[in-house]
């Protein structure tokens, strides 16, 4: 894949900018609904910048999904923007010219310094957030009540110097994805939103361009696991994850643990020496590779996005996801106090799931 490809000449109507393969996965559902027939350009001359990370796993997956939406007439451009202490500098002065001249742009992850760094270049008139998972609950809440923009995981702590160096970027970007008389703002989610705030435009996702171009999936009598990053964040003790995984696994009879992309591979590593779980690292969405099948007849899940997209992608089908709470106990003495409330709300929030107690170590 060459670094530009495909964006010779080009002025976008839209640019749009994603970090993770879920966010990509999303803007291809919003391009969808935008242009639904044939005869339509999809997403209206969208041009979709890949802001590279460095972990391998996600950038396998972004590859493929990058495939994807170039199939689907999109122009993808990727980015190393985190290939060496240049490479920030080289990323923005190499889009400033696009930023510039987009008339709207879309983006995945409004927390994400990155970011908010290009909404202080673009002038756009029109701003739109797509799904980057459950911490699109946690900015709607944070625009709606005009606090500063702060991930979930992380509220509650003091700010690092980092966070008191880029203060005044963070600021200018909380300003522009605040609708004005200027500029509008759309937040396209399958979320369950409480409070829309003043001006902001809901859209829903409801993945109906997964739907038409996977499965539907053929349905085996097991159960499947679906992995989380909490460890990995500092939400959850790596040993009560693991108990709990093995208790579930024993209770209904999973046999495969689809791994998160941000798991590390010691703790998959002692995950399957301990539970017996054949460990999936997954090339594409969980969204995706579920429709695609062969998929469980239960799917397992901790909070996670997951609980609320699997029943949305597969809607129709007998496949039937399960969340289990997490108990206090599991979180680590560093998690956030607003950690537990806010994953009991993901659990409490999804529709079509059936719940599960917190499952007792074995």
């Amino acid at each position: 894949m060459s670094p530009h490809a495909g964006t010779a000449g080009l002025t976008p109507h839209t640019l749009a900018f994603v970090e993770s393969p879920v966010q990509l996965l999303n803007v291809l559902e919003w391009a969808h609904l935008r242009a639904p027939r044939a005869e339509e350009a999809p997403g209206g001359g969208l041009t979709l910048v890949v802001l590279s990370p460095t972990d391998p796993m996600t950038r396998g997956q972004l590859r493929r999904m990058a495939d994807l939406a170039r199939d689907e007439g999109h122009t993808v451009r990727w980015e190393e923007a985190r290939g060496g202490p240049a490479a920030p500098f080289q990323t923005i002065g190499g889009l400033t010219g696009l930023l510039r001249r987009a008339d709207r742009i879309v983006m995945g992850d409004p927390f994400s310094r990155y970011v908010q760094l290009l909404l202080t270049i673009t002038k756009a008139r029109d701003l739109v957030v797509v799904d980057d998972g459950t911490a699109t609950m946690e900015f709607v809440a944070q625009l709606a009540s005009g606090e500063r923009l702060v991930r979930w995981h992380r509220k509650g702590g003091r700010p690092g110097p980092r966070d008191l160096i880029f203060a005044p970027v963070s600021s200018v970007a909380r300003r522009r994805l605040t609708p004005s008389t200027r500029r509008t703002v759309e937040i396209f989610s399958s979320m369950p939103i409480e409070t829309t705030p003043e001006g902001v435009t809901i859209t829903a996702n409801d993945f109906a361009w997964t739907r038409a171009t996977f499965g539907p999936p053929r349905i085996t009598k097991g159960a499947d696991m679906v992995g989380t990053s909490l460890v990995e964040t500092g939400v959850v003790d790596n040993d009560r994850y693991l108990e709990a995984v093995a208790a579930l696994a024993k209770t209904h009879g999973a046999t495969r643990y689809f791994a998160h992309r941000r798991e590390s591979t010691e703790k998959l590593h002692r995950l399957a020496v301990e539970t017996g779980l054949e460990i999936v690292r997954p090339d594409l969405p969980l969204e995706l590779i579920a429709r695609r099948g062969p998929i469980g007849r239960t799917i397992l899940s901790f909070p996670s996005t997951v609980v609320h997209t699997l029943p949305l992608a597969l809607v129709g089908t007998e496949v039937r996801v399960a969340v289990c709470d997490i108990d206090p106990a599991w979180l680590t003495e560093n998690a956030s106090p607003r950690a537990q409330g806010f994953l009991s709300g993901v659990t409490g929030t999804a529709r079509d799931v059936h719940r599960l107690s917190a499952v007792s170590a074995v």
